[in-house]
């Protein structure tokens, strides 16, 4: 696919920087937690912006007339996203990290429900597609984990972390939050590759939905978008270091590098 030959040539600029560490490492794990938590928030309706969420989460400073759930989402995922890069070196990512990774972001939002799944149906507003039964979210979950751990060298990483977000959000075993879980779940996929977090705006909130729902049928247009955010985030990475993107040209072979 020509999307992950795009994806490979940035991304072997971007290794050719490494190894990050010290300050440039924190620099890079603050702008994408601002990134990451803002994007996903707003996907789901949260009404902070990009600024707020960085002075909340950056500075402490509240942001008047917001939702006290609002802030609380934010700080929250951004709680989750730094226990996202503990799991950086592991190569792996098991059902207490599911678990975890939910109880950090939906402790401040409904105590009783954060870091457990869900003993209610609940449905998917505005899909044909039935989410998995309570009955079976355990074994479902642990069919997921087990799919990750042994399946996951077949794929290229950025095509493994869309499909995984893909079925984490199929089964859809939390109460609340499964989106931004899925999302933190595929961005911690990628970062365990050496990725960049793939950030998903909210103005493309509308394409995100209906590919997640077309993926029911067929998941390469989704796969797809989610290489297109990872190339966006690859492309951004080396502006803002002011390296030169490299030069892509099309022949008969496909893309390659100048």
């Amino acid at each position: 696919m020509e999307y992950f030959e795009k994806l490979d040539l940035y991304q072997n600029t971007i290794n050719e920087l490494r190894p990050f560490e010290g300050e440039m490492l924190k620099q890079i794990k603050d702008f994408y937690r601002v990134g990451l938590t803002w994007t996903s928030n707003a996907l789901e309706g949260n009404s902070l912006t990009e600024s707020e969420t960085k002075v909340l989460i950056e500075d402490g400073l509240t942001i008047g007339g917001r939702p006290l759930r609002d802030m609380f989402e934010a700080v929250d995922h951004a709680k989750a996203y730094n226990y996202m890069f503990t799991l950086i070196r592991n190569k792996e990512i098991i059902e207490k990290d599911i678990l975890y990774l939910h109880k950090l972001f939906y402790q401040n939002i409904d105590e009783e429900y954060a870091g457990r799944y869900r003993d209610i149906p609940v449905f998917i507003s505005g899909s044909n597609y039935p989410v998995s039964k309570v009955e079976n979210i355990q074994s479902e979950i642990e069919g997921l984990c087990k799919w990750i751990n042994t399946e996951r060298k077949k794929y290229h990483p950025v095509e493994f972390a869309a499909i995984l977000q893909k079925k984490f959000v199929f089964i859809h075993p939390f109460k609340d939050g499964n989106g931004r879980v899925a999302r933190l779940l595929m961005n911690t996929s990628l970062i365990q590759e050496g990725y960049l977090p793939a950030l998903i705006p909210p103005i493309l909130r509308n394409e995100y939905i209906s590919l997640l729902e077309k993926a029911h049928e067929d998941d390469s247009l989704f796969i797809s978008f989610i290489a297109e955010r990872e190339i966006e985030s690859q492309k951004d990475f080396l502006r803002l270091l002011h390296i030169p993107l490299p030069k892509l040209e099309q022949d008969n072979n496909g893309i390659r590098m100048e």
